[in-house]
């Protein structure tokens, strides 16, 4: 397959002032300067502010509840398990979108408002990273059982290293998008970790530990799920864009070939998910069980799909768990604030999935 002509060093040349019209997400003239203005790509701009506008820390969550409720008889072993799973799973997995963004993804974006919000995607990442080891520390868990699961628990191992063989050809030195081929390779890391990861992996593990929550049961580490599904939901909706943004700049790469790739990408991931919620209940615990999470993967799996212009595949418009559309809507949690130090802003503001 021969190069294309993807409008390489077209950003700025010699003192020529930029021009917005001419910027690319990929493949622009790289500058050593990030100029944001003039801006082109609005969408990536309002993503960055409101990332900044859902600033937190989770030491502003208080844990005493939830050291009270872990210490006492109040859950059952099976339950005990679906937090400690989910624990070891998002702890790697934070790191793995992290190190993505920061060594493979940031570097081949050119385009200077997306590197401006990967920015504050990396910097959540370590937040959510830091949520993680607070709540060990709080709960006097073993560090080394949570911290391990990804090597040791092989419904775990399986995802992340699903997700490190998408990023194991970007991160080689010699990667380059300047061909067909690599545009296609990077397209597929930001779906594995965008549509995947954050879009299909996580969103299961929020609906275990919210469910918690629902119950007023270890309500310190559901308000910190809160704020990490309401980072996630940004950093989704930015992948999409950036995803739809490189395939309207590039559609040559988008063939019906690589089209079927990625849905069989995403067939391989939703029975990984569907095999991890089955570890964490292998018995059910209150309103959970993994033939609900069955479903629930195909549902949310098939909006994913739609959203990047791809078919749906499974077809189940049934969503077993309502309740999370509410939780998303944080607009509408009266006492959501309560316990923080500030409050987010513009939270009526948001656009959500």
């Amino acid at each position: 397959m021969s190069t294309p002509s993807l409008g390489f060093d077209t950003e700025m040349t010699g003192t020529q002032r930029v021009n917005a019209s001419e910027k690319r997400l990929i493949n622009a003239h790289q500058v050593d300067v990030n100029q944001l203005m003039p801006l082109k790509y609005h969408w990536a701009w309002e993503h960055y502010l409101n990332g900044c506008a859902n600033h937190w820390m989770p030491t502003e969550v208080p844990m005493t509840k939830d050291i009270e409720t872990w210490r006492s008889d109040k859950l059952t072993e099976d339950e005990r398990k679906v937090i400690m799973r989910n624990l070891g799973f998002f702890s790697t997995a934070e790191s793995l979108v992290g190190n993505n963004l920061v060594l493979a993804i940031f570097k081949h974006v050119t385009n200077a408002e997306a590197r401006q919000y990967l920015l504050r995607q990396a910097f959540e990442e370590a937040i959510h990273s830091h949520t993680f080891l607070y709540v060990v520390e709080s709960l006097g868990l073993n560090e080394g059982e949570v911290f391990n699961m990804y090597h040791e628990v092989p419904a775990i191992t399986k995802k992340d290293e699903f997700e490190m063989n998408l990023t194991r050809e970007v991160l080689d030195p010699d990667f380059k998008t300047d061909s067909y081929e690599g545009i296609q390779t990077f397209l597929k890391n930001l779906i594995g970790y965008y549509i995947i990861m954050e879009g299909i992996f996580f969103y299961t593990g929020f609906v275990m530990v919210l469910s918690f929550h629902r119950r007023n049961l270890m309500t310190g580490i559901g308000e910190q799920f809160q704020y990490i599904l309401r980072d996630e939901t940004v950093h989704l909706n930015f992948g999409i864009d950036l995803i739809n943004g490189i395939k309207e700049e590039n559609p040559d790469v988008w063939t019906e070939e690589f089209q079927q790739s990625i849905i069989d990408l995403i067939h391989e991931a939703v029975e990984l998910e569907i095999a991890y919620a089955a570890d964490c209940l292998p018995n059910g615990i209150l309103g959970l069980n993994r033939d609900l999470f069955r479903d629930y993967v195909h549902h949310i799996a098939d909006r994913r799909l739609e959203r990047i212009g791809l078919p749906k595949q499974f077809n189940q418009s049934n969503n077993p768990f309502p309740w999370m559309s509410e939780t998303m809507d944080l607009a509408k949690e009266k006492n959501f604030f309560e316990t923080r130090v500030t409050e987010y802003q513009s939270s009526s503001g948001l656009n959500w999935d």
